[in-house]
């Protein structure tokens, strides 16, 4: 049986009145994992402005790209 499944079988024995303080455990655990990616987003976007490269603003269009990657659009 997975981790999945006992949980969800653990959850199905809890008496109603316990299924309110689960719920807003597994929000907190999802609200970790939002946190988390946000997180790593800003550390992104900080490393990419500090970024010291005169190159880093250079861009190209998408058919220039599809066009040095052989893809024809």
């Amino acid at each position: 049986m997975s981790e999945r499944e006992q949980a969800k079988q653990i959850i199905d024995q809890l008496p109603d009145y316990k299924i309110s303080n689960i719920l807003m455990f597994l929000k907190g655990v999802q609200y970790d994992d939002d946190i988390e990616d946000d997180i790593f987003c800003e550390r992104l976007a900080e490393k990419y402005f500090n970024d010291p490269d005169p190159e880093k603003e250079q861009s190209i269009t998408i058919e220039e790209l599809a066009k040095d990657l052989g893809i024809d659009l």
